[in-house]
């Protein structure tokens, strides 16, 4: 929902886009041209957001990871040079993945992904049957938002101790902090929120960076 941090506005953004990261030139590249598709590019997460995953993805030297929701697959090419981890994504849409593989391909990583075109359920369904419990290290979530509680419990069986679950849009824009806001999304959203910050099976924080980013550390 948001391109770029909450609460940075003017000169302070400015200053803050200009000195808090690295942005690849692919990654330049990729965002430049997803821009050109209007309000759907508000789906794709900023550059400070990839810049502060990739770090997490080497700092925790992540060999595999799971990515529901690719979009044009931003967050997905800022994991991969961040290291040398398999990823495995899942999104509904052709076009946009599209758009994602040729990206992948012209940094050169496209071997190390594996994407499946379906739903985020579906998914992380099959995995599990496939008896691939416990063997990722690192899990995004950044899909439909009424799907996020299924994804939260399926990836933590999917995650193994000691793995880090990241979920996206978790400030929704400020919604979640207005009660009059009841849509789906925006309740789904608040409910996971909550559900997360009683939840004893990890330690968890918010970040405010974008939209909100929850990194919750299985226990």
């Amino acid at each position: 929902m948001a391109g770029k941090t909450i609460g940075l506005e003017g000169r302070l953004f400015e200053y803050y886009a200009a000195n808090a990261y690295r942005e690849p030139k692919i990654l330049k590249e990729l965002r430049a041209e997803t821009a050109k598709m209007g309000g759907d590019a508000n789906m794709q997460i900023g550059p400070e957001q990839g810049a502060f995953m990739g770090l997490l993805v080497k700092l925790m030297g992540a060999k595999r990871i799971l990515e529901i929701g690719t979009f044009t697959g931003y967050s997905t090419l800022a994991m991969a040079l961040a290291g040398n981890a398999r990823i495995t994504a899942a999104d509904v849409s052709e076009e946009w993945t599209a758009i994602a593989r040729r990206y992948w391909r012209k940094a050169g990583v496209a071997d190390r992904i594996e994407l499946h075109l379906d739903g985020g359920n579906a998914v992380t369904q099959r995995l599990l049957k496939n008896g691939e419990a416990e063997d990722f290290d690192l899990i995004f979530i950044d899909a439909d938002k009424t799907g996020y509680d299924r994804y939260y419990e399926n990836g933590l069986k999917l995650l193994r101790a000691g793995g880090l679950i990241l979920i996206d849009n978790v400030l929704w824009g400020g919604d979640v902090a207005d009660p009059a806001k009841i849509d789906a999304d925006t309740s789904c959203i608040r409910a996971l929120n909550a559900k997360i910050a009683a939840d004893i099976r990890v330690e968890f924080v918010m970040v405010p960076i974008c939209d909100g980013l929850t990194m919750a550390r299985k226990l």
